[in-house]
């Protein structure tokens, strides 16, 4: 029998590698009293409308940039922009998630258009859509998010607990929808917040607005917890 022993080893020096440049991003966060959410979701969530949607309710107020994984295109980082919202893509070439070193080279002073990133109340950082890969890499965040479409059906917790165990909150997407598929959202609710008991979890449709002045709301009440420790 072949061992997997160095491929094990290989992996865990490359998550602890990837927790040291985590540490020093938050770090660096904590200082700036900058918010950071993560957002992790399959693709077709809703994760870029959802972030089009916030920032026209929060950019008259607060500093706002985005960070955009995605395999190819920057599609989504020209949807942002349009949208009034500072981006930047990622551009993977292949990597199912993004992780604290494309973090840290967005934000180096000689990354192209680093000044956008500078003095921010809230940057989000939109991952690769994927539910398993994204959920075991740090980026520093104060604030792992999970999106689940009405769409993509309720059993996805119990099939994916990694993320959902993880995600401080769990947003039901397309909420405008459910009459039309079958989702039932107390299940569904109910195995979230077994996973994740102390998780937060709300329903939202960027579409009709529904669930957004919640959204908006945690986001503001967080970020004013951010400039509380500077502060201290």
């Amino acid at each position: 029998m072949t061992s997997n022993a160095p491929a094990q080893d290989a992996r865990q020096k490359l998550l602890a590698a990837n927790a040291a440049a985590a540490n020093a991003l938050r770090q660096r966060f904590a200082a700036a009293g900058t918010l950071v959410v993560n957002l992790i979701s399959s693709p077709g969530s809703g994760k870029t409308t959802l972030l089009e949607q916030t920032a026209k309710r929060l950019a008259g107020g607060h500093r706002l940039a985005a960070i955009v994984g995605d395999i190819a295109t920057e599609r989504d980082a020209d949807r942002l922009r349009a949208a009034g919202l500072p981006a930047h893509q990622i551009v993977t070439g292949g990597a199912c998630h993004l992780d604290a070193r494309m973090i840290e080279q967005v934000l180096s002073p000689d990354a192209v258009g680093a000044e956008r990133f500078e003095d921010l109340d809230l940057l989000f950082v939109e991952n690769v859509g994927n539910l398993v890969c994204p959920a075991n890499y740090d980026l520093g965040e104060q604030c792992k998010v999970v999106l689940l479409s009405v769409t993509e059906g309720g059993d996805k917790p119990f099939k994916y607990p990694g993320i959902f165990s993880k995600a401080d909150v769990a947003l039901i997407t397309k909420l405008d929808l459910l009459p039309y598929v079958p989702f039932d959202v107390a299940t569904v609710r109910a195995e979230i917040a077994t996973l994740r008991p102390s998780g937060t979890i709300l329903e939202v449709s960027s579409t009709t607005g529904a669930g957004l002045d919640a959204w908006c709301d945690l986001l503001t009440q967080r970020m004013a917890a951010c400039k509380s420790i500077t502060t201290v």
